[in-house]
Formats: structure tokens, C-alpha cells, sequence
């Protein structure tokens, strides 16, 4: 067999794991949201599930479960696709573990323009929003700026952004100290990251965001691989190297944009999906959609252990920052033990 053949066949193999793994994990997506609807202080068996979905239902068992559980469940579902994707994204375009929009600065920045929403203006509900949407496109463009001399490279980004979202983190602390005790719990709520209260408003346009947003990562999504072998080799190859980064990066920042602006930063979804899709996959390398999938299904389960599993409802971020952060502090130590950082 000649070598490639050999590659050819272990490529083949890749994408067979990667597909399989997709279907593993979609099953477990909907096995979870279908637990999500059913379970709470008023249960619903789940074989009645169907008849309450497609409209067969009425009293109470089709108000909670399609006007309260559903949209809640939905939103997590879509807030982890997006979340999952971005990061993938940034740490693929980047070839860093430690780019994701929770580390350099995109979500500090929609955090900052929520809360400064929130505490100046006293604004709630779909504002708070679209300030969130306006703060992490406006971070995400101010730290590619300032990143971009002789070329955007992997850690330069990083550190800019930390350095840029440390700026941002202290904007909120000063804002929260002299802030309105109650304007201040309205932030602090926000800035855990929340699915709770969330409804169609705030599933609809994170859903229609994807509706482009995907397709189009998916599309430009090719070029990562030659992206990956670095800009010498990429042009080498006829890809655009600066144009399809910087188009990358844009579609990385507003996946996590939208995400942020309908349920806050929910922590480290976007840093853990993608490794945890890599391990999955196995030897292959994970591609966006195991990444979507994973960090979907982190999001549902979650809410879910956030609502039913810990004694008391919290946010959901409290869960899925308690996972993320030890995996933060062991990457950072494994890195500096290989002298990377």
C-alpha cells in the first residue's frame, strides 16, 4: 500500500469516528433535553412528551412544558452550538488551547457593555442584549487591531486579550462597587450566565443569528486545515492567509456575540467544548460539528444539574465555571511544564 493510500485510508477512518461520534452525541442531546422537559417540581411523564410538543396537549402539563421548560431548553441548545463553534474557531485558527472568547476578552466585553447598560441606564430584558452584542464585536475588533502588527499570531492574540479583558473585568468591579444594591444583583445574575427566565424572545434571534452564522463557519471552516500548517505553507497552498483569518475571526466573535448576548457568559463552555470533541474523535482531529454538538450538550446538562442536581436552582454558569476552571489551571501547568508559557 503506498503512502497515500495510507493516508487516504486513515483519513477515511477519521471522518467515520468524527460522523459516529456526532450521532453519539446527538442522541445524548436529545436524551437530555427530553429529561430537561420532563423533570422539574411539576413532572411530566415522558412518553407524554410528543402529544405536548406538537400541540395535543392542554392545562397545566402544556404550559409548563411548551411556554416555560421548552424555550429554556432550546435557548441552551443554541447558546452551546454557538459557544462550542467559537471556540473551536479561535483555538483551530490560532493553534492555542488557551483561545477561546472566555479567555481573551470577547466575553468580558459583553459583560462590560451589559452591566455598564444595567447600572447607567437602567436597562433590562432585550437592550441588556443588544448592548452585550454590540460590546463583544466591538472588543472582538479592538483586540485583532491591536493584535495585527507583522501578523495576528496565535499567543500575541492571547495575551492581548487578556490584557484587554483584565482592563474590561476592572470596568465591572469599579461599576458594581458603587452601583445600586439592586442593580448590582440584576448584573451580578446576568454576568453568571443564566438560562433562567429565558423565553422565545431570546431563543428566536440567537436562532436566526445561526441560521447564517453556521453555514458559514462551516463553508469557511475548509481552509482551517491549511490555515494550521502555517501562513507560509497556506499561501503556498492558494489560500488567503490575513482575509479568511480575519473572516474567521469575525464569525468566531459573533457566534460567541450571540450566545453571550442571550444567556451571558456562561463560563468555559466555549474554552471546554472543542478538547473534549478532540477526545472524543480520538486520533482524528474534531471537527466544528462534534465541537457544536459537545458544547450543547455541556450547556444541557449543566442547566439541568444547576436546577435539580445541587440542592438549590443556580445559574448555570456556576456549574459549567466549577468544570471549566480546574481544566484552566491543569492546562496552564502542563503548558508551563512544556515551556510554552
Amino acid at each position: 500500500m503506498s503512502a497515500i493510500e495510507v493516508v487516504a485510508a486513515a483519513r477515511r477512518r477519521g471522518v467515520g469516528r468524527a460522523r459516529a461520534v456526532s450521532v453519539v452525541l446527538v442522541l445524548a442531546i436529545v436524551a437530555v433535553f427530553a429529561v430537561s422537559l420532563a423533570v422539574g417540581d411539576f413532572s411530566v411523564p415522558l412518553g407524554d412528551l410528543p402529544g405536548l410538543l406538537f400541540g395535543n396537549g392542554t392545562g397545566r402539563a402544556a404550559y409548563v412544558v411548551t411556554e416555560l421548560r421548552l424555550p429554556r431548553a432550546v435557548t441552551g441548545v443554541l447558546v452551546g452550538v454557538a459557544f462550542g463553534t467559537s471556540g473551536a474557531l479561535f483555538q483551530r485558527l490560532l493553534r492555542n488551547p488557551l483561545a477561546s472568547p472566555d479567555v481573551i476578552g470577547v466575553t468580558q466585553g459583553a459583560s462590560a457593555a451589559a452591566v455598564v447598560a444595567i447600572i447607567l441606564f437602567g436597562a433590562a430584558g432585550a437592550v441588556v442584549s443588544v448592548a452585550a452584542l454590540g460590546g463583544a464585536l466591538l472588543t472582538g475588533a479592538t483586540i485583532y487591531l491591536l493584535s495585527r502588527r507583522g501578523g495576528v499570531h496565535g499567543y500575541r492574540l492571547v495575551l492581548v486579550g487578556v490584557g484587554v479583558g483584565a482592563v474590561l473585568t476592572s470596568v465591572v468591579s469599579y461599576l458594581m462597587t458603587w452601583a445600586d444594591v439592586t442593580l448590582a444583583q440584576q448584573a451580578l445574575v446576568w454576568l453568571t450566565g443564566n438560562l433562567n427566565g429565558r423565553g422565545w424572545d431570546h431563543a428566536a434571534p440567537l436562532a436566526a443569528a445561526l441560521a447564517v452564522l453556521l453555514p458559514a463557519a462551516l463553508l469557511a471552516g475548509r481552509v482551517l486545515t491549511g490555515l494550521q500548517l502555517g501562513d507560509d505553507t497556506a499561501a503556498g497552498l492558494g489560500v488567503r492567509v490575513e482575509r479568511s483569518r480575519l473572516a474567521l475571526l469575525l464569525l468566531a466573535v459573533a457566534l460567541a456575540a450571540f450566545a453571550t448576548a442571550a444567556a451571558g457568559p456562561v463560563a468555559f463552555v466555549a474554552f471546554v467544548a472543542n478538547p473534549i470533541a478532540t477526545r472524543l474523535v480520538g486520533g482524528a482531529r474534531a471537527g466544528l460539528v462534534p465541537a457544536a454538538l459537545t458544547g450543547a450538550l455541556v450547556v444541557l446538562l449543566g442547566d439541568f444539574a444547576a436546577q435539580h442536581l445541587l440542592g438549590r436552582q443556580l445559574p448555570v454558569g456556576v456549574v459549567t465555571g466549577a468544570v471549566g476552571a480546574p481544566y484552566l489551571l491543569w492546562l496552564l501547568a502542563t503548558a508551563n511544564r512544556a515551556g510554552r508559557v
